[in-house]
């Protein structure tokens, strides 16, 4: 069985750094280090239902399609020909009909990327379609998650996402389906996000509707090392779903059994997804930093289908409590980034419910590769 754990912080620990959330020169490292090289989720696969279906994203700097292919297969492409490095694709969802056609000499893409026409090449003497498909992106899917890895040699996703296999059995969520999205722009750098949504310290003052609801110091968490982070906290005894009444009005998650009707999980998963599973629903929020100050947050809830196929279906109950709780949290992230900013912040102390904040820091600088922090967290000799 599963153990959880109240948290917990190490003597002496303390927050990362002022300039780690301003230094526009950290971001950029952010960029190479992180979100080049580790999983990123870039959406649902029920947005890629059928061969042809296409999303078009924007990893930081880079532009890919995401594409289903006549045998199923899902598939990551950047977002250039081969040709002359011309932008195939410019809408943000939709169906390829006869191929990925380039819009500058008609270079023609079969949905598995390799090229299928170019007119006129056949004159070039030794050139081969075979060798000019488009450059792909390593592509994983995993409880009705799409992820991709920009890195040249990726580490195997089922070996990153081993800590997770089988976790979230009981919510069954490659067989949810989005029932409402809201998408944020937050004028934060993405590490302050990840730190608020990982402890509740500040739930009472800032969550007047949620603390109602769960108490704010039950939280008992499973994975406290490494890049996923999480546990549960508690329904208080009069309450059945976390909305705004505190009432359910929405059916039960079917597959969802004993304790876990009574609890609310949520977990971090680095660099850029937030996993909040209810007994009734699931939340998932998606980070995409713009900016050492600026991240773009998608927010979606997941029903399932038999949910969201009932006669009045609403879940403006469940949105509105969560709504509220994002633009709360938003308007504190902004202060912080307006704060920490300051050439006078020192790194604060941490308290024991901030322990996962502690353990963020320590994957981090993993990530980045850097030391020289580790003294200010109180955690020398970890690397």
């Amino acid at each position: 069985m599963t153990a959880f754990y109240p948290a917990t912080v190490q003597p002496g620990a303390r927050t990362l750094p002022g300039h780690y959330y301003v230094s526009s020169s950290r971001f950029e490292a952010e960029i190479e280090r992180i979100f080049y090289r580790q999983w990123f989720c870039v959406g649902r696969s029920a947005d890629l239902a059928q061969p042809g279906d296409f999303l078009q994203v924007q990893v930081l700097r880079e532009s890919l399609i995401l594409v289903r292919d006549p045998k199923g297969q899902a598939h990551a492409f950047f977002n250039h020909c081969r040709h002359r490095g011309t932008r195939l694709c410019s809408e943000l969802q939709g169906h390829f009909a006869d191929g990925i056609p380039c819009p500058y000499h008609a270079w023609r893409y079969g949905l598995d990327g390799q090229l299928l026409a170019a007119p006129q090449m056949h004159e070039v003497e030794d050139f081969r379609r075979e060798d000019y498909p488009l450059h792909s992106a390593a592509l994983a899917e995993w409880e009705g998650f799409v992820w991709v890895n920009l890195s040249r040699n990726p580490q195997p996703f089922d070996e990153v996402f081993a800590p997770l296999q089988g976790r979230f059995r009981e919510w069954n969520l490659s067989a949810l389906r989005r029932g409402h999205r809201i998408e944020y722009h937050v004028q934060a750098n993405w590490k302050l996000l990840f730190e608020n949504y990982s402890e509740c310290y500040h739930c009472p003052l800032i969550h007047p509707e949620l603390a109602r609801l769960s108490p704010a110091r039950s939280g008992r968490n499973d994975l406290m090392e490494g890049p996923f982070l999480g546990g549960y906290m508690l329904l208080n005894p009069d309450v059945t779903s976390l909305n705004m009444s505190g009432q359910r009005s929405l059916p039960l998650i079917s597959t969802v059994r004993g304790e876990n009707q009574r609890r609310a999980y949520y977990y971090t998963l680095m660099p850029n997804l937030f996993l909040s599973l209810q007994p009734d629903y699931v939340m998932t929020h998606t980070l995409w930093p713009q900016g050492s100050d600026r991240t773009r947050v998608v927010c979606d809830w997941l029903f399932e289908p038999e949910t969201l196929a009932l006669d009045g279906f609403d879940p403006s109950e469940v949105v509105e409590l969560w709504d509220r709780t994002n633009r709360q949290d938003w308007h504190l992230c902004e202060l912080t980034q307006q704060g920490v900013g300051s050439r006078a912040y020192e790194a604060g102390p941490l308290s024991h419910a901030e322990g996962l904040l502690q353990a963020f820091g320590r994957e981090y600088r993993r990530q980045m590769q850097d030391k020289a922090a580790k003294k200010v967290l109180g955690t020398e000799g970890f690397c």
